[in-house]
């Protein structure tokens, strides 16, 4: 054979083969790892990184065989848009997982491996007196006293009723009188003081008497069980959000971080929004009184709650949205389903949730980057 054609042939032959054997040798590399958030999902990142993503990930690394090196980004829009340009394998953190990401090219989400909300944090409002007082007239105490109120007037005329006729030395035969007597006996009997100045003579009112009774029982039961409970709600010390309703965003002066999901949830709440670098940026905004709240993903702001309990600060009681966490990995990338299949298994077996349990268990006093 003419060499010539031999040597095309063989091109031929191990052409194909190579483009086979390119994304086993490229898996070879140590993987690039982009890395971007904040506690609890990414600590120290510049030192040894740890947190709930990074514990995920290098469990399914180690469950992989992948060797790798993590690269630290800014944040997560820094990480995905490095990961599109190919200057990353993977990305990791709480990257959340929305429409638009999922129609950018570059890149694929995996598996959820996280369910979370986006939050707002506000300062604490210590409750005024109308505020402390507001538990006695609620509809619970103003209609427990009424049906009191009623239960004493409807015995009152039941007395009296029963004893005008042969009592009417105690209980007058004028209604009016007859009746004020009655409910003045039906309530001293209520309080169980019983003063003895009046007393019912015939069988129907000392039956009537007897079911009062043991109707007050549980009457004085209800009644001290009520009352109790709103000295608890008056007298603690209650704090009050001044944002109690995501209509409230509209207008309001936010604080968001940059390159993260906030930005955009703050823009649907019509919000005016200010970027910080960083969540501690964010919540130094707040601090000072430039803005009125934060909005960022829910679990990193409890976290931070608990580690500054004393920060005057708290979370709105309502959530903004649902969001979900996932990996990513570049367009059409042999990783992705190995990694999926890890995901599944890691939240079948429960690893996820024990891994969630035992950073959020700890007490690490972190510096962190900024999270989406």
């Amino acid at each position: 054979m003419n060499p010539v054609l031999r040597l095309r042939s063989m091109a031929s032959l191990i052409g194909p083969a190579l483009l086979l054997l390119s994304p086993l040798a490229a898996m070879a590399a140590p993987l690039r790892v982009g890395l971007s958030g904040s506690p609890p999902f990414v600590m120290s990142p510049n030192e040894q990184p740890g947190g709930i993503s990074v514990q995920v990930w290098e469990q399914v690394a180690a469950e992989r065989g992948y060797d790798y090196r993590f690269v630290v980004q800014p944040n997560a829009t820094a990480n995905l848009n490095a990961l599109a340009a190919g200057q990353l394998d993977v990305a990791i953190g709480p990257i959340t997982i929305t429409p638009k990401r999922v129609s950018q090219t570059g890149f694929d989400f995996t598996q959820p491996y996280f369910y979370a909300e986006e939050g707002l944090l506000v300062p604490k409002v210590p409750p005024g007196l109308m505020t402390r007082l507001r538990p006695f007239f609620g509809v619970a105490a103003l209609s427990s006293i009424a049906l009191l109120l009623l239960s004493i007037f409807v015995v009152g005329n039941l007395i009296w009723l029963a004893e005008r006729r042969s009592n009417h030395s105690q209980f007058p035969r004028n209604y009016l009188h007859g009746l004020g007597n009655a409910m003045w006996f039906a309530l001293v009997t209520l309080t169980t003081v019983g003063y003895g100045d009046r007393a019912p003579q015939s069988r129907t009112g000392r039956a009537i008497t007897a079911i009062w009774m043991v109707l007050s029982l549980v009457a004085v039961s209800s009644i001290t069980a009520g009352l109790a409970s709103a000295f608890t709600l008056a007298l603690s010390r209650q704090t009050l959000a001044p944002i109690v309703d995501a209509a409230q965003l509209q207008g309001a002066q936010m604080a968001v971080v940059r390159g993260t999901t906030s930005v955009s949830w703050g823009e649907v709440y019509g919000a005016r929004l200010k970027q910080a670098g960083s969540l501690q940026a964010a919540i130094k905004l707040l601090q000072d009184g430039t803005v009125e709240g934060v909005i960022f993903d829910r679990p990193a702001l409890r976290y931070w709650l608990m580690q500054n309990p004393e920060s005057g600060l708290q979370l709105a009681p309502f959530d903004l949205a649902k969001q979900t966490y996932g990996l990513a990995v570049r367009s059409a990338s042999p990783l992705r389903k190995p990694i999926n299949v890890t995901l599944l298994q890691m939240h079948r077996s429960g690893a996820i949730t024990r891994i969630v349990d035992s950073v959020l268990s700890d007490d690490p006093q972190r510096s962190a980057l900024p999270m989406d």
